[in-house]
């Protein structure tokens, strides 16, 4: 068998060069465009899936409050404040769980003294919380803080503050959550956030992006309102909050928004 050993001195020409170097580069930029393209959906899902989480979380705590708001609360205390402020701002108060009251069983001499309780009714206060003193008689009462709690001789001290009046051995203590919601648009104006500030006055960021809250409220006549005169009339409180993704959406030219709407029956409050 006779072997023929071929040989071929051609090699690749530029034109063959460039038209494979152009393909090469149309394959590229296409995967680059569909990888820049699955980028900006993933960042734009993650942005609304955060968006919505945030939106959600806040309603869920709106309503907790507002159906826990008039809870076993003294008669000196109105159940909801409302500020049509624009966004609008909401104050629900109502009595701690596990319940917790306790009674003087003396009377204070000044306003700076100690306050008496029965020993076994103090047990579940503690110190560096708010309660609320009420007088019966006056229908009348305030906050203060605690700043110790002596179980053995039933005291309850707030050397940090004194009282408004001294009050009388009729009166009652209770621990009393007072919850205020508004949104923070100033702070951080390309970040709003709702906020909430309770009895110490310190506010917290509980969600961020959540850009209005609309609150109206829907009384026991049927009319809805967004001022209150008394708490009492209200049956509802009806819930529009707006929330925004955290950074703007190529797509979309812009943030994407949502609004969530609920009503919440004030279950506490009187019928």
């Amino acid at each position: 068998m006779i072997i023929t050993k071929l040989k071929s001195n051609r090699g690749v020409t530029l034109i063959e060069l460039l038209v494979a170097s152009v393909i090469a580069l149309i394959a590229t930029g296409a995967a680059l465009e569909l990888y820049v393209s699955q980028q900006q959906g993933w960042i734009a899902q993650e942005n609304i899936t955060d968006m919505q989480q945030n939106g959600r979380a806040a309603v869920d705590e709106l309503v907790y409050h507002v159906r826990q708001a008039g809870y076993h609360i003294p008669p000196a205390l109105e159940a909801i404040y409302a500020s049509n402020t624009n966004p609008d701002t909401i104050t629900l108060v109502y009595l701690s769980e596990p319940i917790c009251n306790a009674y003087m069983v003396d009377a204070m001499s000044s306003p700076s003294d100690d306050i008496e309780c029965d020993p076994d009714s103090i047990t579940c206060f503690e110190a560096d919380t708010w309660a609320y003193i009420y007088d019966p008689i006056t229908e009348s009462g305030e906050f203060f803080l605690i700043t110790e709690v002596q179980q053995a001789s039933g005291l309850l001290k707030h050397s940090t503050m004194s009282l408004s009046k001294a009050y009388a051995d009729s009166c009652h203590v209770y621990s009393i959550d007072v919850v205020t919601f508004f949104v923070d648009n100033t702070t951080d104006p390309d970040h709003p956030r709702l906020m909430i500030e309770r009895a110490d006055g310190i506010p917290q960021i509980y969600a961020d992006n959540i850009e209005d809250l609309q609150l109206t409220y829907t009384l026991a006549h049927g009319a809805v309102v967004d001022t209150l005169i008394s708490s009492q009339l209200v049956r509802e409180v009806n819930i529009e909050l707006v929330a925004r993704t955290d950074r703007e959406d190529e797509i979309a030219d812009g943030f994407v928004r949502d609004t969530f709407v609920t009503s919440v029956f004030t279950r506490n409050l009187a019928f």
